[in-house]
Parts: structure tokens; C-alpha cells; sequence
């Protein structure tokens, strides 16, 4: 995405920073306090896509298409300005700094232990008045690096993302992860709640909660304190007015846990899981910790809890050795519980995974025609779920205001557009539901 917080026009191209962040959330919190840290240094922050004095990518490698599109960015940020300092930084230089030094025109190579360096690595190259001939590479061993200090103050959206948490344990078979941002390293629960207190404080009425491995957190502590106490916190934050939670381990959703988020006055009723499968033989390949049938119970019982719920999920379709038959378990799987939203993505081979290596790979061809059965599985499932939601009212927060069009999104996540000469940026309306283009939900204003 192309960083545009702070539409600040600046003359001295030289002191204008272009940010483009590819991956999760927690890169996009960690490019907003690379930004700031930047204004604090008396930097403007421009568009990636205008001429810029110095480019920073904040680069993702989950998939081989990751890959690609960081190597783009890169190569697209010298052709702005050829004479531009280029930074790189982020989990595809964290374990492929060489590769990332061979792209003409990288200044500075970092990983993700260091991103809080970047300002000094900039000023730096600023004094020598030159670019390097050759990249200058600062990438530590992630394993034994402690939690980066970061703290931010503001959000290019009206949800602010806080990360809470970095690094991952688990070993599943098909993830680079743990190898690009090391084991978990969680951050101190006064902490947190001090940042999401000061966004609140600056007017942000929506706070998610994300990290490498979001139900983790807490896992190093010593007072044995996790996720669900840093909930109970942030929920009694005046002021606050949704929390979300990032993307969580279907493991995470047992009875206690899910009880303490029914019990939150402030919680989004929304859940993104990571599933990957709805095959529980394919789970366990892939090395994760519950079968489909327990994802299922759990899912159940959180709708008990907490009705009308909606859930999001990542799906990884052609996994080696998925047959049709585990394929069409998953497209069931779908069907029954009811997904709002999927994030589905073929199986992409990672050096240095047990997966790569593995026998009965699936051949392309096949995994974009289940690609394609599994998206028209999930319209199915939207467009049933949305018939029952038309005619409701729901409380949105715009976040979005263009053309005589806002669009926002209800506590349970639904996106909603509505027609207004209005700018509702940041508020919240009554809205009642009129329709649905299989993606958007349309209304209007009670």
C-alpha cells in the first residue's frame, strides 16, 4: 500500500520520504512509527508515487508473489528518482539481504529487529551526499533480538492498529514467519494500554489489537498475564469505542478465553481465524495445533456467546498432498460456518520450510480452478448471509468520503456505502440496509 498519512507538500525533495508497505498490519503499524520518526527529524512524508528524496519499502515475503511485488517496489522507487536514497526493510530483507542488494539503486538493508534505524541510516546517506555503490547491510539475527520500541500517535485510517506483539513459536509447515521475525517478544501491557490511550485521546473511536501472532501474547511474560487481560484493560480505557482483535489461532478460541471477549463492553463482534483448512488431514500436515472439527465447535460456541458474530478466515488452497476429496471438505467447511470474508491464496513454496520439500505437489492449473470453486463457494455464502442483513439498521463508523460516496463499516464488519454530500469521516450513523453488490452493502442514514 502507498503510506499517505500526511499529505504534506514539500519543495526540498531531499527531506521528502515515500513509504510502500506490503503485508500484514503489523507492518502498517510499524511504517506509521517509521513516519513519524521520520517527522520527528524534520522530514515531510510524501506518496510513494511522486518524486521522492528518499524511498523506504517495508517489504512482506509470506508468498512468492510477495516476493515479486517487493523486487517491484524496489525497482519501481529508483525509477522515480534514480538519484533517491532506497531503504529496505521488513521480513524479504530480513532472510534474503543478498538478493535485496542486487537490486540497482538499494542504498540500506535492514531486517526486522532494526526498522527504528532507518531515520539515522538516512541522515547518514543525506551527509555523504552520495548514493553507495554498494547496499550497506544492517540485517541482526532476529532470533535472539529483543522487542523493537515502538510507539505511535496516529493512523492513516480511522481504526488505528496497535501491534502488541512480535515473532512466532509455532513451526507450521508451510511459513517463513518464525525464520523472518523470530520467536515471541511481547509488549509490556502498561505499554499498550498507554498507546491505545493517547490514539483515543487524538480521536480514534476504533483500536485493533495485531501482531505477528496475535493469541501469543503474553506467552514470555512472567506474571503469566496474556491476551485476555491486556482485553479487560483496554476495554475499561475511557473514551474507547470498538476493539478488534488481528488475525487469531483457532486454538485460542476456547470456552474461558471466549467467555472474557463476551464479557468486553467495547468488542467488535468480528473474528478473523486462521484456519488454512477445513480438512483436518491437511491440517495436520501443515503442522497446525487443532483439527476441523474442533475449529468448528469453537465456532459454534462463540456464536452461542456472542450472537450475531461474524467471522473472517485464511484458507491456503493446494497445500502438497490435498486431494479433491480434502478440497471439497474445505469448500463444506465454508458452507456450514458461514464465512463473511476469505482470504484465500494458492500454496506458495518457501525455502527453508518442511513443505517445500514435500511429495504430491499440486500443480498450478489445479490450484487456480479450486481457487476459483472456493470464491464462488464463499459469494454463496455472503449473498445468503446478506439477504437476512437488508432491511436492518446498523451503526457504522465512515472512515471514507468521495464523491458524494461514504463508506464505512459496522461493528461486525460489513462494509457500507452510502450517498451523502456530507463528510462523515470518523462519525458514527444509523444506517438501514437496501442492498448488496456482493461486496459492499448499500444504505442510508436513519
Amino acid at each position: 500500500m502507498d503510506f499517505e498519512v500526511f499529505k504534506i507538500g514539500t519543495n526540498d525533495i531531499s527531506r521528502r520520504v515515500g513509504i510502500m508497505t506490503l503485508g500484514c498490519k503489523v507492518n502498517q503499524y510499524e511504517s506509521q512509527a517509521i513516519a513519524e520518526e521520520f517527522q520527528k527529524n524534520g522530514f515531510v512524508i510524501g506518496r510513494f508515487s511522486e518524486k521522492c528524496g528518499i524511498y523506504i519499502i517495508n517489504t512482506c515475503t509470506v508468498t512468492a508473489e510477495s516476493d515479486r511485488k517487493t523486487r517491484q517496489m524496489i525497482r519501481r522507487a529508483a525509477r522515480h528518482n534514480p538519484k533517491a536514497y532506497v531503504l529496505v526493510t521488513g521480513c524479504y530483507s530480513q532472510l534474503n539481504p543478498g538478493k535485496t542488494a542486487g537490486i540497482d539503486g538499494v542504498d540500506f538493508i535492514c531486517g526486522n529487529s532494526n526498522k527504528m534505524r532507518l531515520v539515522d541510516a538516512a541522515l547518514g546517506l543525506i551527509a555523504s551526499g552520495e548514493k553507495n555503490g554498494a547496499a550497506d547491510i544492517k540485517v541482526d539475527d532476529v532470533m535472539s533480538a529483543p522487542l523493537e520500541q515502538m510507539t505511535i500517535h496516529s493512523s492513516e485510517r480511522t481504526r488505528a492498529f496497535v501491534k502488541i506483539e512480535d515473532g512466532c513459536d509455532n513451526r507450521c509447515a508451510y511459513c517463513t514467519v518464525p525464520l523472518a521475525r523470530g520467536h515471541v517478544r511481547s509488549k509490556p501491557l502498561d505499554d499498550v494500554v498507554a498507546e491505545v490511550k493517547g490514539l483515543v485521546e487524538n480521536g480514534y473511536r476504533e483500536i485493533v489489537l495485531t501482531g505477528i501472532e496475535t493469541a501469543s501474547y503474553g506467552k514470555d511474560f512472567a506474571d503469566g498475564k496474556g491476551l485476555a487481560d491486556l482485553l479487560s484493560e483496554v476495554d475499561n480505557i475511557d473514551g474507547i469505542e470498538r476493539i478488534r482483535l488481528g488475525s487469531l489461532d483457532p486454538s485460542m478460541m476456547k470456552p474461558e478465553f471466549v467467555d472474557k471477549l463476551a464479557s468486553l463492553k467495547h468488542f467488535a463482534p468480528n473474528l478473523h481465524l486462521s484456519i488454512q483448512s477445513g480438512s483436518s488431514s491437511v491440517l495436520a500436515a501443515m503442522r497446525r495445533k487443532y483439527n476441523a472439527e474442533t475449529a468448528e465447535k469453537y465456532i459454534s460456541y462463540i456464536r452461542e456467546k456472542i450472537p450475531g458474530i461474524t467471522f473472517n478466515a485464511d484458507i491456503i488452497v493446494g497445500f502438497p498432498g490435498e486431494t479433491e476429496e480434502n478440497f471439497n471438505e474445505t469448500v463444506e467447511f465454508i458452507r456450514r460456518v458461514k464465512l463473511t470474508h476469505l482470504h484465500a491464496f494458492p500454496y506458495s513454496k518457501r525455502a527453508g520450510t518442511e513443505a517445500f520439500d514435500m511429495e504430491d505437489q499440486v500443480p498450478d492449473n489445479i490450484k487456480t480452478e479450486r481457487m476459483e470453486k472456493l470464491e464462488a463457494a464463499q459469494r454463496e455464502v455472503l449473498y445468503g448471509l446478506a439477504e437476512g442483513y437488508i432491511g436492518e439498521k446498523r451503526e457504522v463508523l465512515f472512515e471514507l468520503c468521495e464523491d458524494g460516496i461514504a463508506i464505512g463499516h459496522t461493528p461486525d464488519f460489513l462494509e457500507v456505502a452510502v450517498i451523502t454530500s456530507d463528510d462523515l469521516h470518523n462519525q458514527v450513523k444509523t444506517v438501514k440496509l437496501n442492498g448488496f453488490d456482493g461486496n459492499v452493502f448499500t444504505g442510508f442514514i436513519v
